[in-house]
């Protein structure tokens, strides 16, 4: 009778002595799906990384080569798979294998750069409004409401449109010009993303600067920096990431649609939206220009959006097991 208390305060033992990430990492590897996901975002990775070279060294078809002589038909349609050419290939007769390799590393350059500078912006923003509130809070946040009301898709299309048709640059004020290509599209997206993270940080910090470990801090005479970045921005650490992983599915699908539209990156410049473009002209006749492609940004996002949640489940303590 006496073996069942003393296991039984092993137990809570051992689970009092566990780290943070140790019960964050019980809890994550329980999913599946989120296992799945970031298996799946670490090879994508991989490809951005080394997929292109790799693509063209095995199959010894450099990017931007075009193959009109074999594939192209006597109309000048694109050729499907075949032995060689893996995807079969685009309108100018490039290997589309080779060009959805490079590809992924644009589209991932994209979401990853855009989402992170626009959840640096947010964070920010959000934790002064939501610490000093008052004029600061009004201003800050008026601006961010100002910004989600605007219709991002048709303001990014006109700021897109208009430096993409200037072959040197855009002239926004005085000396302030802006190049068209990868940096405006990440510019575009970083400008209409940073208030979403900004209202969500400004709602957790208007909630955690309330709370005993805060009220104490202050009154030990700790100065509102060190308040700020030691006690509160730990504390927004698994929303944050969470919102990350979320966000930049986002941001690869905007790019995409900016790059479908023809005010993506250039032309020469493979990416996943971009070839979505080039597909759209052959859609009838040339079922793999979509099919590659497509497949790939489903596959990215599919992938972001369950690691996202798996983490969402980890993170949150009040989640029942």
């Amino acid at each position: 009778m006496s073996a069942a208390p003393a296991t039984a305060d092993v137990t809570v033992t051992a689970t009092a002595t566990r780290g943070a990430f140790e019960l964050f990492w019980l809890r994550f590897r329980e999913d599946k799906a989120a296992l799945f996901g970031a298996g799946t975002i670490g090879v994508l990775i991989l490809i951005a990384i080394f997929g292109g070279p790799i693509a063209q060294a095995v199959t010894g078809h450099p990017n931007t080569e075009q193959y009109q002589q074999i594939m192209q038909d006597s109309f000048g349609l694109p050729k499907g798979p075949t032995s060689a050419f893996w995807f079969g290939s685009d309108g100018e007769a490039r290997d589309l294998f080779v060009r959805t390799m490079y590809g992924a590393r644009t589209s991932l350059i994209v979401g990853i750069v855009a989402s992170g500078i626009a959840v640096v912006i947010g964070l920010v923003v959000g934790m002064i409004a939501g610490f000093y509130r008052g004029f600061v809070d009004t201003l800050l946040s008026r601006t961010g409401d100002v910004m989600l009301a605007m219709p991002q898709l048709l303001i990014s299309i006109g700021i897109v449109a208009a430096c993409s048709s200037n072959k040197n640059s855009c002239q926004i004020v005085g000396p302030i010009a802006i190049q068209p290509g990868l940096g405006l599209v990440i510019a575009v997206i970083v400008i209409f993303s940073w208030p979403y993270i900004a209202r969500l940080v400004r709602g957790f910090t208007l909630s955690i600067r309330e709370k005993e470990f805060v009220e104490a801090s202050r009154s030990l005479g700790a100065s509102d920096t060190r308040i700020i970045f030691r006690e509160i921005l730990p504390n927004l650490s698994g929303p944050i990431i969470v919102y990350t992983t979320l966000l930049i599915p986002q941001s690869i699908l905007f790019e995409a649609a900016l790059s479908y539209l023809g005010l993506g990156v250039p032309p020469d410049t493979a990416s996943w939206g971009g070839l979505l473009n080039d597909a759209q002209r052959y859609y009838d006749t040339a079922w793999w220009l979509m099919l590659f492609p497509g497949l790939f940004l489903v596959i990215t996002t599919l992938a972001f959006n369950l690691l996202g949640d798996g983490l969402r489940d980890a993170l949150d303590v009040r989640a029942e097991r």
